[in-house]
């Protein structure tokens, strides 16, 4: 038996007038998830435990399996897994987004206009990045580049219980009143100001100013943690398995598990992502001796925090019909039974741009035992109809494995 998860990251919504009052999942057309849903386990599953924050660190965690109760220690630290940065147990990391604020002449009085610097390349940021080491470093803090907006800060013998805000939580808002606070916050606030003065004119926000694009003026630290202990996928769940992503955060999840971390060219994190390279490396991996392939897509997620109704339809439409048809396509020639799960880690509404807790609608497909349970699509309307819900999104990974 081969297994594979699509994660459709921030895949579920909330009902939009703009769509008669229909999810993004309800309107967009894709064929091949509806039909699965007929011959599939259909439900809800909450993946973010109560009094935790709904991060898709924590949801992605539960839906592999591991109790963020037991294994989280902070976002950041798994992003530093997958950079490759060696971690002490006394160091503090950080994450460093790369972020557009307005010009407001006091930062305090700034505003979060972009919390992804239009998408900065990997390449604009690691020159930003290098450039603010030489200003920011010190024998305790070091800063480390990673993949578009999305970097790293280690704090040697740090302090951790800081007070600091997603900057995805916070569009279009005034950042006063979600600045850093608690022991290292006034460190982190100084550093944040003295990052603007020095990239509000460097010559690469010049050039993405000149070419229209949202300039890179501001570093923005959150999701504090510490280094994590590891724990070994296949010997919990008897299944070899990789991970394919995008991002630094879902990498490095597989990385703190043992998994193999599959590169896939020209994967971005976002809706222009190489959907059919994923879908193909997956089932590659999977003729080549894993069991278990999990896919994460961050598509839906980036649409929903910037509102972008059409992109995420789009997303959730290549999903579907490049994604899901493909790795069919793939395993009817494998001539082995393979079980299929599809879900999102956590809703991001449009309306909010930004996550929830919310329960999420989840379909596992048997291929040697096609057997529906009353859903006639897929979507978070027809998976709440089924009445079959999971309180403990952790063990929706032992359901999938008949574990």
């Amino acid at each position: 038996m081969k297994y594979v998860v699509v994660l459709g990251d921030g895949m579920a919504d909330y009902p939009l007038p703009a769509l008669g009052g229909k999810t993004p999942l309800q309107v967009s057309r894709k064929p091949t998830i509806d039909e699965l849903a007929k011959k599939s386990e259909i439900g809800l599953c909450k993946t973010v435990p109560d009094g935790m924050k709904p991060g898709s660190d924590v949801a992605n965690m539960s839906v592999l399996g591991l109790n963020p109760k037991d294994y989280y220690t902070g976002r950041s630290p798994l992003e530093a897994l997958s950079i490759g940065i060696p971690l002490q147990p006394t160091d503090v990391t950080l994450r460093c987004n790369l972020v557009t604020l307005s010009d407001e002449e006091n930062y305090e009085d700034k505003r979060m206009l972009d919390y992804s610097a239009g998408e900065i390349t990997t390449e604009e940021a690691k020159e930003l990045v290098d450039y603010l080491k030489q200003y920011l470093d010190d024998e305790r803090m070091t800063l480390y580049a990673g993949v578009s907006y999305r970097h790293c800060l280690v704090v040697k013998n740090g302090e951790t219980g800081n007070d600091l805000t997603p900057p995805h939580d916070i569009s279009d808002r005034p950042i006063t009143a979600y600045l850093p606070k608690g022991p290292a916050g006034e460190k982190y606030l100084e550093m944040m100001k003295r990052s603007y003065a020095l990239l509000k004119d460097h010559p690469v926000n010049q050039r993405r100013i000149a070419a229209g694009k949202n300039p890179a003026n501001s570093v923005w630290f959150w999701g504090e943690g510490t280094k994590p202990a590891p724990v070994n996928f296949e010997e919990k769940f008897g299944v070899k398995g990789g991970v394919i992503s995008a991002v630094d955060l879902v990498k490095g999840i597989g990385i703190l598990a043992g998994m193999q971390v599959i590169d896939v060219p020209g994967i971005t994190g976002n809706w222009d992502t190489n959907f059919r390279g994923k879908a193909l490396a997956a089932a590659n991996a999977l003729k080549g001796g894993l069991d278990f392939v999990y896919i994460h897509m961050e598509a839906p997620d980036e649409c929903g925090h910037h509102g972008d109704v059409e992109k995420k339809i789009y997303s959730i439409e290549q999903i579907s019909e490049v994604v899901v048809k493909t790795l069919l396509q793939e395993f009817s020639g494998m001539g082995e039974p393979f079980t299929m799960l599809i879900c999102p880690d956590h809703p991001t509404p449009i309306a909010l741009k930004t996550h929830v807790s919310d329960p999420v609608p989840f379909l596992i497909y048997r291929s040697d035992e096609e057997k529906g349970n009353g859903a006639v699509r897929y979507d978070e309307e027809e998976a709440k109809k089924t009445g079959l819900y999971i309180p403990q999104g952790f063990t929706l990974m032992q359901r999938l494995l008949q574990r």
